[in-house]
């Protein structure tokens, strides 16, 4: 029997955004526990979820079946996804490090027209998040879970020139002063 509110009802919390999100699984690692009779294997999941629109999160699973390990990263990685400002929706607003154990990545803001150019699980969180124009090197460790702990570092450290100028009580256009591709009104520069 159908609710009389069904076509008004409001959806619940995350329900309207999981229809235009995309997942990656960016690696699986079998385990292997010695027990009495013998070995015993579970999965252990890595998966990063995006929206393509400047919203990004990363989950971890583990279970014994690859499908439940699977199910867990992910909705971990809706849990906790970010937001990070894009400039024209495209690319970095600046360049910027990040650093998680002995993994360490750096993300440049580059030209329209570049591409993706990161490797691994770099690109698949970049990819995920919207990026279309990015350099992004790692250098260090190449464990995926230290990489992509690294990258949501140098993401997190990511600010739009509003909130700069909201930060220091200024105007956008006092902040950006003059661009040298020309792009200095507001408009052309909020991601």
């Amino acid at each position: 029997m159908a609710r009389p509110n069904e076509g008004n009802r409001r959806p619940r919390d995350g329900e309207d955004r999981d229809s235009d999100i995309q997942e990656k699984l960016v690696h699986i690692n079998r385990v292997a526990a010695t027990v009495k009779g013998g070995r015993r294997f579970s999965f252990a999941a890595l998966m990063v979820v995006g929206d393509g629109k400047g919203r990004v999160g990363f989950g971890h699973g583990k279970a014994r079946e690859v499908p439940e390990a699977i199910r867990k990263a992910t909705e971990e990685a809706k849990k906790t996804m970010i937001r990070v400002p894009l400039r024209e929706s495209r690319t970095l607003h600046h360049d910027g490090a990040g650093r998680h154990g002995a993994g360490k990545v750096t993300l440049r803001a580059a030209p329209p027209g570049t591409g993706v150019i990161a490797g691994g699980p770099m690109r698949a969180v970049l990819e995920t998040l919207g990026v279309h124009d990015v350099v992004a090197k790692s250098i260090g460790s190449s464990n995926p879970y230290n990489m992509i702990r690294a990258t949501f570092d140098a993401l997190k450290a990511q600010s739009s020139p509003r909130q700069i100028a909201a930060k220091r009580g200024k105007k956008v256009s006092d902040v950006l002063g003059r661009r040298a591709d020309g792009a200095s009104s507001p408009e052309a520069v909020e991601g």
